[in-house]
């Protein structure tokens, strides 16, 4: 009976074992249902202990794959060699993975994803006709041609900036991290979030598309500040109607700023690209992650950030004279950090527009891209949307009609987190910016 005991306690022990490694190695999948499950009940203080003291050598050796890619990464400089291919399936569809290294700093998971210094590293793409055009977090601008996505490097070319010389030294500005990249017509836009004597804000700076210089000049200031760093910022920039752009913004952790008409916190608005005159497209939104204007059908989907769950996918059409409301912080699907639950979960019920759809647990939601059915692979209206905190890339099939989901594929890429992704109709591929090795990554249908 004694044995019996004993070995039972030991199956127990083992059992826990596996669970807190699942629940605190750096790789696992937090959307795991399992994992999800385990984590209501292990608060997250006990699993940094047991991955610091009983994990030790597991967590060393973990430190030490990463270190040896980060390695071979400076090694290769700018060559942006292919370092991992591969194929995989899900739900009987095929995909196939080509990663290729970027010289731009890692995100570092030790010091937590709201330290102000992983507000550097969060880099960005955008494909302009025959190139690629990235930017990273402190502002490092380069490109390579896209026909490399087919060979073995990326022979990437660095472009000079004026973001450091000049912008932030005579503006005597802390920069706080690059926000987006945007083209169009041959202008480069860039947000730019930076600390002075006044606090925390976010502008836009506009420069003429050159491969050998960027030359960036004030195009929209906000003349917003908030007292504190946080991670609510937004920034994302988007192309418009009447050559006018879309610019996001988040709340900034403002209190009822995002129901306040009168600021420029929480919102979508258009800027005129002549003027730099600007009008308000919606308003109420947390942290606006994800941008996509489908001219077509006068549709504008943007992603944000709940707060512990009620990460959001939103779907505004542009009505003449209407401004539509997205309800936060009023109304939100998810919870407050500190384990109370001020929100109202009806959107509609409060004179808001609801989520197309939302996640609980949230999947740190990032950058949006939308394909009709005229240009999308499987022939079917859809939304492939990334995310951070999963490590995903969720590819939603819609009806006719964008009112209902016919299909869902989430495409898990480990412990990844995507910042960026663009669709490249010629090669019919997704370009996918990974921050945490940092990579560009090129996924293909096959």
């Amino acid at each position: 009976m004694k044995k019996n005991s004993t070995l039972f306690i030991l199956f127990i022990l083992i059992v826990l074992f596996l669970s807190f490694w699942n629940i605190v190695s750096g790789g696992y999948d937090k959307q795991n249902k399992y994992t999800l499950f385990l984590k209501k009940f292990i608060p997250t203080e006990i699993s940094r202990k047991i991955r610091d003291v009983i994990f030790i050598i597991p967590e060393l050796k973990t430190r030490n794959n990463i270190l040896s890619l980060q390695v071979a990464k400076y090694e290769q400089g700018l060559d942006g060699q292919l370092f991992e291919e591969k194929k995989f399936k899900i739900k009987n569809k095929n995909y196939y993975l080509k990663n290729f290294f970027l010289p731009f700093p890692r995100l570092d998971i030790k010091l937590g994803w709201a330290a102000t210094e992983n507000s550097k590293r969060a880099h960005y793409l955008e494909i302009i006709d025959d190139k690629v055009l990235l930017i990273s977090g402190i502002g490092q601008t380069i490109y390579f041609n896209k026909k490399n996505i087919l060979n073995k490097k990326l022979d990437q070319r660095e472009i000079s900036n004026n973001i450091n010389s000049k912008i932030l030294k005579e503006n005597n500005y802390d920069l706080i991290g690059i926000r987006d990249l945007f083209v169009q017509n041959n202008k480069v836009y860039i947000s730019l979030q930076f600390k002075n004597k006044n606090g925390f804000s976010i502008n836009l700076y506009r420069a003429d598309l050159n491969y050998s210089n960027l030359n960036f000049e004030l195009f929209f200031e906000t003349n917003e500040y908030w007292p504190d760093y946080n991670v609510f910022s937004g920034g994302r920039i988007e192309k418009f109607k009447d050559n006018k752009i879309l610019f996001s913004t988040g709340y900034a952790d403002v209190k009822n700023s995002a129901q306040d008409s009168k600021s420029l916190l929480g919102k979508i608005i258009s800027i005129d690209t002549n003027s730099g005159r600007y009008e308000l497209v919606s308003l109420g939104h947390r942290n606006p992650q994800g941008l996509f204007f489908e001219e077509e059908i006068g549709l504008i989907i943007n992603t944000e950030h709940g707060p512990k769950g009620g990460d959001e996918i939103n779907f505004n059409f542009i009505e003449k004279g209407k401004i539509n409301n997205f309800g936060w912080n009023i109304s939100s699907y998810g919870t407050a950090y500190d384990g109370t639950d001020p929100y109202k979960k009806s959107h509609k019920e409060y004179g808001f527009v609801e989520p197309f759809k939302h996640y609980t647990p949230a999947i740190g939601i990032s950058e949006i891209i939308y394909l009709n059915k005229k240009i999308s692979p499987s022939k079917k209206n859809t939304l492939f949307v990334s995310s951070l905190r999963a490590a995903s890339i969720y590819e939603i099939e819609l009806d006719k009609d964008l009112k209902k989901i016919l299909s869902e594929r989430r495409v898990y890429f480990g412990s990844e987190r995507i910042r960026d992704i663009e669709y490249d109709q010629e090669n019919d591929v997704i370009l996918i910016l990974f921050e945490m090795t940092p990579s560009i990554g090129v996924l293909s249908f096959k």
